[in-house]
């Protein structure tokens, strides 16, 4: 039997506490800025390789941002759960997993956060740093689009936490990977995403006119696939 004295050193740490507030207000800004500096900073650099091809300036956008998130919830997700997405935040709050204060501060901090990152990429590829985007993103399909993008996503995440929670960055990241693909608005399902793009007269951009319709077909995604998540999700009793 082995003495206490001889245990490793590990086994004598105290165990590990959930980090105070203001970290994980830091690490959801730093992480939603360092995923708006890959959307606007790969869009740019897509478009600049591209020559005029679309596809190939999307398909280089696509794939940096899918593997973007993979690092950046791996990375943040002990820290504050790496939301970096205010309907994210939104869906624990609804679940009460969350207190609106601490949900309100994730937000303020998710958007600032996004305008900081865009900036960001702004400055890395020699473009002025305020900008304001002209390309529009209208119509019924675009906002149904967005409805069905967030839905998605939403549900995605609310299975993978109940499934196989360890796959959840992999399980975000292809998902939005796949979705610039499949939905006609390229799923931005994020309304902090949508503001801070409308900053950014890119690739990635939107323009201010459409960021409304975008939001509230996100919200309204959201709320749907919060609904169906704890209903299709919920822990059964044993039998």
């Amino acid at each position: 039997m082995t003495s206490p004295s001889l245990k490793p050193s590990a086994s004598l740490e105290p165990p590990l506490q959930p980090f105070d507030l203001p970290r994980r207000l830091v690490a959801e800004a730093l992480g939603t800025a360092l995923l708006l500096a890959i959307v606007i900073g790969s869009g740019i650099m897509g478009e600049r390789l591209a020559g005029g091809n679309v596809a190939i300036a999307l398909l280089g956008n696509t794939i940096a941002t899918g593997a973007g998130l993979v690092v950046l919830i791996t990375i943040f997700g002990p820290l504050s759960g790496a939301h970096f997405n205010p309907v994210v935040t939104l869906a624990f709050a609804m679940r009460r997993e969350l207190s609106g204060r601490i949900a309100a501060a994730y937000v303020g901090m998710q958007i600032v956060g996004a305008i900081l990152g865009v900036w960001a990429a702004h400055l890395m590829f020699g473009e002025p740093v305020v900008q304001v985007s002209a390309k529009l993103r209208d119509g019924p399909a675009q906002a149904w689009s967005e409805a069905v993008a967030t839905f998605g996503l939403l549900v995605a995440i609310s299975g993978a936490l109940r499934f196989r929670p360890d796959a959840t960055p992999a399980i975000v990241g292809l998902y939005i990977t796949a979705a610039y693909w499949f939905t006609a608005s390229t799923s931005f399902a994020n309304p902090a995403v949508t503001l801070a793009r409308a900053f950014s007269d890119t690739f990635a951009g939107i323009a201010p006119a459409s960021v409304p319709v975008f939001i509230a077909a996100q919200l309204t995604g959201a709320a749907l696939a919060v609904t169906l998540s704890i209903w299709l999700f919920r822990q059964e009793p044993a039998r």
